[in-house]
């Protein structure tokens, strides 16, 4: 029986600054906070699973180090299972979070070091993990053949599949029918069909233009204006859910796929999924961070109960 959800992806400990803006070239400004903690888009998402009370593998590869003894101190926290590979010859990756200190809008570069060099043979060896989960999630900050890989592994062992293209870099056309639901944010998601998101028209275009790539549904987020739904049967708008001041939106698209994917595992309808995605990213904006600001069940639960919409 397949249970759960499992996650190929990377863990940086990510380095937060906190500032009014990011300095041009050549300038120095003076910050107005600083913070160190678990990141990496497949890791926050794993966290955020976990937390949403689903049960969570999460497969990749970390240095032997400082950085690496946070990833395995994040898993054992959260409920994660890691299924993780040490390696002694290159570290932990990290990244640099610019955070705007007036309205929480980020800006990151990301070094994934030993996770950079996640292969297919890694890939391979994790075959029993990705064939056993009800749900299997990837993105792109390992390389994308070993996503592909991956993919292709999900598919044919009948795992319902969730692609986040992210960051937005190029991949093979040929993930496209690989995957159950294809999960960009609105950057993303223009950048994989040509043109700007301006409207809820033109969001329902790059939903077709998706589908016609190959992947059976698309969930494209958009930020304050939440999420849309777009598949052959249905297009559906799911409202951004709000849970009080948005402080930091770093990891709001993490909390989402996690929770979403969560709650794909229990069960629950795609609409439905894609509102406790909602919920989910809705108070992980309130609070600083990305893998600690992932909510738990019961918190996720008591927003939705209140029904509230942005």
């Amino acid at each position: 029986m397949k249970v759960g959800v499992s996650i190929l992806g990377i863990f940086v400990a990510d380095t937060a600054y906190l500032a009014r803006r990011m300095p041009v070239v050549g300038e120095t400004i003076t910050g107005s906070g600083f913070s160190v903690g678990p990141g990496g888009k497949g890791s926050n998402q794993a966290v955020a699973a976990a937390r949403a009370g689903s049960q969570v593998s999460f497969i990749s590869k970390i240095g032997r180090d400082t950085f690496g003894e946070m990833a395995l101190r994040t898993y054992a926290e959260a409920g994660v299972t890691p299924k993780i590979v040490q390696m002694d010859d290159l570290p932990t990756g990290a990244a640099f979070i610019y955070v705007n200190d007036q309205n929480g809008e980020n800006a990151i570069i990301v070094y994934p070091g030993a996770a950079g060099s996640i292969g297919i043979d890694d890939v391979e060896a994790a075959r029993e993990t990705i064939e056993g989960s009800r749900i299997f999630v990837t993105q792109l900050e390992q390389p994308a053949a070993a996503a592909q890989r991956a993919l292709e592994i999900a598919h044919a062992a009948g795992v319902v599949t969730v692609f986040n293209p992210a960051p937005a870099e190029p991949f093979p056309d040929a993930i496209y029918p690989l995957c159950d639901y294809i999960v960009p944010n609105e950057t993303e998601a223009a950048a994989l069909v040509g043109f700007a998101l301006a409207t809820a028209d033109d969001a329902r275009r790059a939903g077709d233009a998706l589908l016609k790539k190959g992947a059976k549904s698309a969930l494209i987020t958009l930020g304050e204006r939440g999420v849309l739904l777009h598949s052959e049967s249905q297009s559906v708008f799911v409202p951004a859910m709000a849970s009080g001041a948005v402080i930091d939106t770093t990891g709001a698209g993490d909390a989402f796929v996690g929770g979403f994917s969560a709650a794909l595992a229990r069960g629950l309808a795609p609409v439905e999924a894609a509102r406790f995605g909602c919920a989910t990213a809705g108070i992980s904006v309130t609070r600083r961070g990305t893998a600690p600001a992932m909510p738990t069940l019961a918190e996720i639960e008591a927003l939705l109960g209140r029904g509230a919409a942005a």
